[in-house]
């Protein structure tokens, strides 16, 4: 599956959601790149975001080349307007998402755009093991241990942010966007709250923190405790 996507954590989050099915994932972050990528790898689904390409590469991505069935495309925008969705269709797309989404629907239609177009039906992995934790999207629990901890649709979405970025730092204003967007207004304290909601669900002390470090003045990052965890294809 090809990413075309210039920002990290999205195409990051996107290879990790996706691990939950059988999808091996490549990125782009320029239409040249992608171009290359389709040429010598021939993907057989595309994650496009609108915003980096143009009318005439949306079209040819999708075109039938060289006797092979054309590549059905799954388009991001973070514009969510209906003509901003018309036009994308007019470029023959699949499917649109608007970002931010959750993880959750964005699995839920890889896995239904790959079985209307090919016509089989992608193995699900509901449970996927990310260093300590086990992360289960279609009961939305995480298991530390032997704890099951029940997770609201807003935690879920920010442990893959977290846990997509290993070792990384991640600022407020990165998680905030990559949640809820940029044009979100919301109390200057609701990620440090969600993130306080999320440690004491998952019991980590953040004087001694097992997954989700504080880095003063930067913000948070996921801390990879183990050689189990999932790295994107």
């Amino acid at each position: 599956m090809l990413l075309l996507i210039d920002e990290s954590i999205v195409g990051e989050t996107i290879s990790l959601t996706l691990n939950h099915g059988v999808y091996v994932t490549r990125g782009a972050r320029t239409m040249a790149q992608a171009t290359a990528l389709i040429a010598d790898w021939h993907p057989h689904l595309a994650v496009i975001d609108m915003d980096l390409a143009n009318d005439q590469f949306m079209r040819s991505v999708s075109a039938p080349s060289g006797g092979n069935a054309r590549m059905p495309v799954l388009a991001l925008t973070r514009r969510g307007d209906l003509k901003t969705k018309l036009a994308a269709f007019e470029q023959t797309v699949d499917d649109i998402m608007t970002v931010p989404f959750s993880p959750e629907e964005l699995l839920a239609r890889v896995l239904v755009l790959t079985r209307r177009v090919y016509g089989q039906k992608v193995e699900l992995t509901p449970v996927i093991k990310v260093g300590e934790l086990e992360i289960d999207i279609l009961n939305r629990e995480v298991r530390a241990g032997s704890s099951r901890l029940h997770l609201t649709s807003v935690e879920q979405s920010l442990l893959y942010v977290l846990a997509a970025n290993p070792g990384e730092l991640l600022s407020r204003d990165q998680i905030m966007d990559a949640l809820w967007g940029a044009d979100y207004v919301a109390e200057s304290n609701v990620v440090d709250r969600h993130i306080r909601n999320l440690r004491a669900k998952l019991q980590d002390d953040w004087h001694k923190p097992r997954f989700i470090d504080t880095v003063p003045g930067q913000s948070y990052r996921f801390i990879a405790t183990s050689s189990e965890l999932v790295e994107p294809s």
